[in-house]
């Protein structure tokens, strides 16, 4: 795998608290990758540490190439960061704020008002365009706040919460975004509450719990992890009546169906699937804690 970000045993604490405790993970190039873990998991803190913005206490990181202490420069060059606020100036408009970020960035005026209207169109704010920020819905300024972090095409694009308190429609627009960069060949490393989210976008996730990698694999291995499909009895008003484990195979579904007509059981059968819920619930609660995952072949 060409390696865009490789993590070696990284470690940081604040005052007495630890917030990650030996972090050990590599991100292909071109790959969707997200950190999926509670409030106070560390997903920021991790982000923090190899975009350069804090330095860890232990332990190393690369970063496009580049070690992130030892040569911030040169990651900050190749990198963009777009945080769970949006970076924009409410007192400019979409134009006026992608313009000054490519000024910025060393265009001169007429690239930077060229490369403006590019972006501009690319992310569906065209319309928008001579409109001061402060009249755009949340989603619109997530998309600019996006824009802006292309200005000049990152090797990594770092995405730290992107879409939370945006509305159902917004988030899929983003999401539709997000793959559309990934399959131009950016790196992105996305971290997200929204267990959806990951599933819809990630190659590979990793969850954290208690400041270590407590799974990591592909949203398929993961919900593996926690078993096969189960067959579930409803009565007539939708409540849960009976729950038979199944390994997933045509052969034990039919043993779980055979079972229920056996007894005499009568209701709706459907069929549930292992979600990344399920993951999450598992790796994270207190009781099946695990110790440091290691990845799935």
């Amino acid at each position: 795998m060409d390696t865009a970000i490789e993590v070696r045993g990284l470690r940081k604490a604040f005052a007495k608290k630890t917030v990650v405790d030996g972090l050990d993970f590599t991100v292909g190039r071109g790959e969707v990758f997200a950190l999926l873990g509670p409030n106070g998991a560390g997903k920021t803190t991790t982000i923090n540490i190899l975009t350069t913005l804090n330095t860890a206490d232990a332990g190393t990181a690369t970063v496009a190439g580049w070690d992130v202490r030892t040569h911030a420069v040169e990651v900050q060059r190749r990198i963009s960061l777009t945080g769970q606020a949006a970076a924009v100036d409410d007192a400019l408009t979409a134009t006026e704020n992608v313009v000054m970020f490519a000024r910025l960035a060393g265009l001169g005026r007429a690239a930077a008002t060229r490369r403006a209207a590019d972006l501009i169109a690319q992310f569906d704010l065209t319309d928008a365009a001579a409109r001061t920020v402060r009249t755009f819905s949340g989603g619109m300024r997530r998309r600019l706040d996006l824009a802006l972090s292309f200005v000049v095409t990152p090797e990594v694009l770092f995405l730290d919460e992107p879409t939370t308190g945006l509305d159902t429609r917004s988030r899929r627009d983003l999401w539709s975004i997000i793959r559309m960069l990934a399959a131009a060949g950016t790196t992105v490393f996305l971290t997200t509450q929204y267990l959806e989210e990951a599933d819809q976008l990630a190659d590979r996730i990793a969850v954290l719990h208690d400041g270590v990698i407590a799974a990591l694999g592909t949203p398929a291995q993961l919900k593996a992890r926690v078993g096969g499909d189960t067959v579930e009895l409803h009565d007539d008003r939708g409540e849960l009546l009976r729950e038979i484990p199944t390994d997933g195979t045509v052969t034990d579904l039919r043993r779980a169906l055979d079972l229920l007509d056996e007894e005499g059981e009568d209701g709706v059968v459907t069929l549930r699937r292992p979600t990344l819920d399920d993951v999450f619930l598992a790796v994270t609660s207190s009781s099946l804690a695990t110790p440091p995952a290691k990845e799935f072949a």
